[in-house]
């Protein structure tokens, strides 16, 4: 079974930046899409930005358009998202997630990682 451990996240300053990764177990990481996905308190989790699994065809919700990047290497089974520009609104947990398809929704969710708290201070 592939397991997903994500890492990087803390708090930081409104404007700031961190990077998460999501590094995966298991021989067929390279065969799914990947997602990146966020819950913040009293909330219900939402989809933030999905890449594929061959070609690196990326796509982001509106709130992370422009400001986060999603990017995978498969050699190293390891998925990042790159959050620039943070404001106090992306405070959540954010989990990543292997794909059964090139997808939007939670339904769509083969697996989930643990999760890492992001916390952005005003």
């Amino acid at each position: 079974q592939v397991q997903r451990v994500e890492s990087g996240g803390g708090l930081v300053q409104a404007g700031g930046s961190l990077r998460l990764s999501c590094a995966a177990s298991g021989r067929t990481f390279s065969a799914y899409a990947m997602g990146w996905f966020r819950q913040a308190p009293g909330k219900e989790r939402e989809w933030v930005a999905t890449i594929s699994a061959g070609r690196a065809i990326t796509d982001y919700s509106d709130s992370a358009k422009n400001r986060f990047t999603i990017a995978r290497d498969n050699a190293k089974n390891t998925m990042y998202l790159q959050l620039t520009s943070l404001k106090p609104e992306d405070t959540a947990v954010y989990y990543c997630a292997a794909l059964t398809a090139y997808s939007r929704k939670i339904g769509d969710v083969r697996s989930w990682g643990q999760g890492t708290q992001v916390t952005v201070s005003s």
